[in-house]
């Protein structure tokens, strides 16, 4: 961070900055910095109704050695490869041992839990029970659609659904803390871990994070961690990973302080106001400065400005790559560099532990910090009530879903589903067709988990397929399945094939998209589009002329290319779970009507990577007629797909948005006023269906160039055939001020208008004026 920076923070606790004091500074001045800078990060109380284990605390840490209280700052995995409590592994069962571990990642199933339980509970000093965290993403032996997924439903109440049977299969299996949500937005498609967060809106992201850490850890009343169906949940990746430089993982970020607080923050925000007990740093550099390293995002904004009191845990060597990324010279700076900047807990690389007491003595990290770091490990573990019931009932362990999380994992899966096109009401299809040819890679794949799905759950849990789901629901018609190519679409000799099967059935259901493997973590793509011969596929179905339509599965936005023209109808199906073919057949024959809405752009090309909705103007927006304006010479305008669109097999009518009053002034905002915008939806078709009212904002002159659009409300609506109601919304500061680009972060609200649009999508026209005085 910057000079001007650092003495902002060490004024707040008295101190100063020594000549050379800089990251990487050797000596004196190094050691002096990094004292002052582990004040900066004082122990403070946990918040009210965490107090109660304070004095627990203190207590401990009085009788911890130095290298007990390094031990408790150290996570160690263990293997889940081979069943459940894997093979273990001999560092983690020997640093346990010895009083020299905090906490383990990736074990469960009861039995192996409670082993290594037993050894640090009754076989060590003070018997500090070990915190069992897993990357429990979007379920666990459940499987949900991948959160890019529940995120199209725009509905909160669908991510809670995951989270709270996600919390109850892992807390039975031992699992205490789960590495979600993750909410990094981001305006990149390429971007493999697009798949596990919510897309390119930060509005849309928080309301859902907020949902999902409540339903991981209680209720909206307050966090209950020692329920034996409840996790503590883990923000993460704290922060700006989602602006990876060419959508390439772990790569560079740039960004302005204004950027950071209105696009990349507001989500992480959301989750510490809804009580996060956890947060987890990104791998990535924030402006040169590596997340893990980066005092300014997590001392002076996570822990001091927004008083989070929680834990702080490193990305699995985020603290080691401190040294590939030119930023540690080695293990002992990775480590103090690491601890200073707020990072609390080291998953998997050891520098804290192997340098921590060298590192005390020579005054590069400070005791009191240390105990800080210490105190919010041991207030987690009071919290969930771990001294008190450290181990698993292995008689009660979850080990496979039940009927009725299938059911909720259709459910969902129907709900995030979402009709891009549906030409001449192609869909739904009938069920009373007596002949259906399923053809394409994912047809009969139970590919359809997605990334962070588990092996030991595909084994017993494996996702119904689309053929099967087919099957199901039309079982007096005759249903045939042709592969045509193969999921990475090389071998396309198989394509005559499925026009055979086409020609033959009334209806074909073309099953397209990618691998899971094509998306997730390390799972970049410089081209987005269908693999290989797949289009290929599509164009030979079309050329048969008989009815078809497509179904995408698939962990990102794709450009759907010159394939798109021709096909009667395209639904959106994501990477969907468990019961994806299930739920994929709902949408087909009518049995769900679709409502789901687009959380992300899809772009025509990846020429014209990043597009977004919430872009900036430019002194030159696009105009058709001028040449001298913000377009491609060689595209259209726009996205293919707009966000927020969707479409249904009922249609719908918005009414022009109502203000409750015409201005506000801006000392009101900031004194909590809001005004209300009011919209009447009414069910213009022939049978219910769902509807997401979108409520978007532009402050049309400002101090920094605002985009043309922001979400800042959305409600999804179900009205029978006919029926109408008024969808209310309250427009308050968050909702029309704005960060500036000062060092220290500065909220505004700016006199002005504001144009307020309502509608079913980022292209709504309908707006009402509203003045800011």
């Amino acid at each position: 961070m910057s000079g001007v920076r650092r003495r902002s923070v060490l004024a707040a606790f008295g101190g100063t900055v020594a000549a050379g004091a800089v990251a990487g500074g050797t000596g004196a001045a190094q050691a002096a910095e990094a004292a002052e800078m582990g004040a900066a990060a004082a122990p403070k109380p946990g918040r009210p109704g965490r107090n109660r284990y304070e004095r627990e605390i203190s207590a401990l840490l009085r009788k911890m050695t130095v290298d007990e209280k390094l031990g408790q700052l150290q996570q160690l995995p263990w293997s889940w490869d081979t069943g459940p409590g894997g093979g273990g592994t001999e560092a983690a069962t020997k640093a346990a041992r010895e009083g020299r571990l905090g906490s383990v990642l990736s074990i469960y199933g009861g039995k192996a839990n409670n082993a290594l339980q037993k050894i640090a509970v009754e076989e060590t000093r003070l018997g500090i029970p070990l915190l069992y965290g897993f990357d429990v993403i979007h379920g666990l032996w459940t499987t949900f659609p991948i959160p890019l997924a529940q995120a199209a439903s725009f509905d909160p109440a669908v991510a809670a659904t995951d989270a709270e049977v996600s919390a109850k299969e892992a807390r039975t299996n031992g699992i205490h803390w789960t590495f979600a949500p993750m909410m990094d937005v981001t305006h990149e498609p390429r971007w493999g871990r697009i798949a596990e967060g919510n897309g390119e809106d930060p509005y849309l992201t928080a309301e859902l994070a907020k949902a999902k850490v409540l339903a991981y850890q209680g209720t909206a009343k307050g966090r209950d961690l020692k329920a034996k169906d409840k996790l503590a949940a883990c923000a993460k990746h704290y922060v700006a990973y989602g602006g990876a430089e060419g959508g390439r993982d772990y790569n560079t970020v740039i960004v302005s302080e204004s950027q950071l607080r209105n696009y990349y923050l507001p989500p992480f925000k959301a989750a510490i106001d809804a009580d996060c007990a956890t947060v987890m740093a990104s791998f990535n550099t924030i402006n040169g400065v590596p997340a893990h390293g980066n005092s300014h995002t997590l001392n002076e904004i996570l822990k001091d400005e927004w008083d989070f009191d929680g834990l702080v845990v490193s990305d699995w060597t985020g603290v080691q790559e401190l040294i590939p990324h030119g930023f540690a010279a080695d293990g002992a700076e990775a480590a103090r560099l690491g601890l200073n900047a707020g990072v609390d807990m080291e998953m998997t690389s050891t520098h804290l532990v192997t340098n921590g007491k060298k590192l005390l003595r020579s005054g590069q990290i400070s005791e009191r910090r240390l105990d800080d770091a210490v105190r919010r490990v041991l207030r987690l573990k009071y919290e969930l009530g771990l001294f008190e019931n450290p181990y698993v009932d292995e008689a009660a362990v979850i080990g496979e879903p039940t009927p009725e999380t299938r059911k909720a994992a259709r459910d969902t899966a129907a709900r995030s589903m979402v009709l891009l096109k549906n030409d001449k009401k192609a869909l739904p299809l009938a069920p009373t067709t007596k002949s259906v040819a399923v053809v394409g890679p994912f047809g009969d794949s139970k590919d359809l988990l997605g990334a962070w799905a588990f092996p030991f759950a595909a084994k017993k849990a494996p996702a119904i397929t689309v053929l099967e789901g087919v099957k199901a629901a039309v079982p007096d018609a005759k249903v045939t399945y042709a592969l045509g190519v193969d999921a990475d679409g090389k071998d396309t000799s198989k394509i005559p094939a499925a026009v055979d099967a086409a020609k033959a059935a009334d209806v074909t259901v073309v099953v397209v998209g990618e691998a899971a493997a094509l998306s997730g973590e390390a799972a970049a793509r410089s081209d987005i589009s269908l693999p290989g011969g797949q289009e290929q596929l599509i164009a030979a179905i079309a050329a048969t002329g008989k009815p078809f339509v497509v179904v995408l599965v698939n962990g990102r936005p794709l450009t759907v290319g010159d394939w798109l023209a021709s096909a009667p109808a395209v639904l959106e199906a994501w990477h969907g779970g468990t019961e994806a073919g299930n739920a994929v057949a709902d949408v087909l024959f009518g049995k769900v009507n679709p409502g789901g809405k687009l959380p992300v752009t899809f772009p025509r090309t990846v020429g014209q990577i990043p597009i977004y909705y919430n872009h900036e103007s430019t002194g030159r927006p696009y105009d058709p007629k001028n040449k001298y304006t913000s377009k491609y010479l060689d595209l259209p305008n726009g996205p293919e797909f707009a966000f927020g669109h969707g479409l249904s097999y009922t249609t719908f009518e918005t009414s022009a948005p109502k203000l409750g009053r015409d201005s506000v002034s801006a000392r009101a905002l900031r004194s909590g006023d809001t005004v209300e915008v009011s919209v009447t939806v009414t069910n213009t078709g022939t049978r219910e269906g769902d509807e997401v009212v979108q409520l978007y904002v532009h402050d049309k002159f400002a101090s920094i160039v605002q985009p043309v659009r922001k979400l800042r409300g959305f409600r999804r609506v179900t009205l029978a055939a006919g029926k109408s109601t008024t969808v209310r919304f309250p427009l308050g500061a968050d909702d029309l001020g704005f960060w500036t680009n000062s060092e220290d972060g500065k909220f505004v609200i700016e006199p002005g208008d504001i144009d307020v649009y309502v509608g079913t999508s980022s292209d709504a026209t309908a707006k009402a004026a509203l003045k800011i005085t």
